[in-house]
């Protein structure tokens, strides 16, 4: 039997408010996004040789001379390029030489190729909270050190400590969080059409249709990658449904065959099962990976692929590598009402340390420190669960004020469900949540068979 999360970790999971979700996107017409620098590739050369605390640091790292750090994460592109150069700076600081492993989903198969060939990376970024539980539970994970514990307990509030708990013992540092309650669209495009952004889904319905009266498919889908149809799910779920009905379902307390969930697939049908809706049908959409669904919609003129893509803050950094400009030609609302609020769900990456190693633990203060966190945020694309990081470190309003928003919400937060699930369920390409929602986009109309395939999966994966 699979303990339910709640009895594992400290049941914190409580909602953000509609204050909240509203601060997130405050200021948003103001947002500039810096481009990434660094290098794309694995092996990294080590800067100065060093140790200690530098000039401005606020933690002091060991002296790592001669010593290699190996790190594995699923990021790619303009992610990867700016961690890497976080892990410059751990580099400089410390002596030790830093190797990107780059990841595949799902880590946690990943790993297990990796620790059954005897070369598990000393940390690894956990992009799920089932995840972690999994790695504590396969007995490839190890707790926190004390250095990194002082490091949490000083710039984490106790719900971000708690997501990264297993049986009252710490194992993950939540280093990058997200925001996943947003709607991002071309402004010519709603300019051409007459359209508003929209504050109630039944308003959202229409402002696609009026998009899509003017020419231009309405919503970019971004099908190749299950994990953004969980999260159109999960938003539509949580503001329907409530938070207490979230919560049970993240635990499996309910059934997926729970009428609950049949009024969000049938919400979700709404724009899913819409001829035209869907920017190149389903089968496109299927065919359409994350960053290429807001690309496609921030080029091509008057004429993109769509007017509107639905994902969290991380978007600004595939709309970085457009032409367009952030509060001119892209701009942003929340993710539509659907009940009485607006939906505010956060994800999040945690550093996890696989190997008893000074490295190890070194990289795990580190990337507990405001110190690090300061290098991603100036790039952009970023927020830091971190309280003590300056906000002056984003590099525009928005960005401070998503984050002003998260640190100020403490421990009232809502993680993404599908990230509380058992990886086999909640994060595993072709298989679980994923290959039944991809499912669902190419026959909408198939509630009842979304809702059996669902259920049969998670019962499977949380061995009920």
């Amino acid at each position: 039997m699979r303990s339910s999360l709640r009895s594992r970790r400290t049941p914190q999971h409580r909602r953000t408010t509609a204050k909240f979700a509203a601060a997130f996107v405050a200021g948003a017409l103001a947002l500039t996004v810096t481009a990434c620098g660094g290098d794309d590739g694995g092996e990294k050369d080590s800067g100065d040789k060093g140790g200690g605390k530098e000039d401005g640091a606020t933690v002091q790292l060991p002296k790592l001379d001669g010593q290699t750090v190996s790190v594995s994460a699923v990021w790619g592109g303009s992610e990867r390029k700016v961690f890497l150069k976080v892990l410059d700076e751990f580099e400089k600081r410390t002596g030790a030489k830093v190797t990107f492993v780059p990841a595949q989903d799902p880590i946690i198969s990943f790993l297990e190729s990796k620790v059954a060939g005897g070369q598990p990376p000393d940390v690894a970024m956990l992009p799920q909270v089932g995840a972690i539980e999994q790695a504590v539970e396969n007995k490839w994970a190890k707790p926190v050190g004390p250095e990194a514990q002082k490091q949490l307990d000083k710039n984490y509030a106790q719900g971000w400590q708690d997501l990264g708990t297993v049986d009252d013992k710490q194992y993950g540092v939540y280093f990058k969080a997200a925001n996943k309650s947003l709607v991002w669209y071309n402004t010519q495009v709603f300019d051409n059409a007459g359209a508003k952004a929209p504050k109630t889904w039944d308003d959202f319905v229409k402002t696609a249709q009026t998009v899509y009266d003017s020419g231009v498919p309405p919503v970019s889908v971004a099908g190749a990658d299950g994990w953004t149809l969980t999260d159109w799910f999960e938003n539509i779920y949580l503001s329907q449904a409530g938070p207490e009905k979230y919560d049970d379902l993240a635990e499996h307390e309910i059934k997926w065959t729970d009428p609950s969930v049949k009024e969000a697939l049938t919400t979700l049908g709404e724009i899913f099962g819409k001829k035209g809706f869907v920017a190149g049908g389903a089968d496109k959409a299927l065919q359409t990976e994350f960053p290429a669904s807001v690309k496609q919609t921030f080029t091509g003129g008057d004429q993109p692929k769509a007017g509107m893509v639905f994902e969290g803050d991380m978007v600004s950094l595939p709309i970085s590598e457009t032409k367009a400009k952030i509060g001119t030609d892209a701009k942003v609302f929340p993710f539509p009402a659907v009940g009485d609020e607006s939906p505010a769900v956060v994800g999040g990456d945690a550093a996890v340390a696989l190997k008893d190693s000074k490295g190890a633990q070194a990289l795990l203060t580190f990337l507990a420190s405001p110190d690090s966190a300061k290098i991603w945020a100036e790039s952009g694309g970023f927020v830091s669960p971190n309280k003590e990081l300056d906000l002056a470190a984003y590099p525009n309003d928005v960005q401070r004020d998503i984050a002003k928003a998260l640190i100020a919400a403490g421990d009232d937060i809502r993680f993404d469900m599908s990230d509380q699930a058992p990886q086999a369920f909640g994060g595993t390409p072709g298989k679980g949540e994923w290959k039944a929602l991809q499912d669902f986009l190419k026959n909408p109309k198939d509630v009842a068979g979304t809702q059996k395939a669902l259920e049969t999966a998670a019962a499977a994966a949380y061995k009920d």
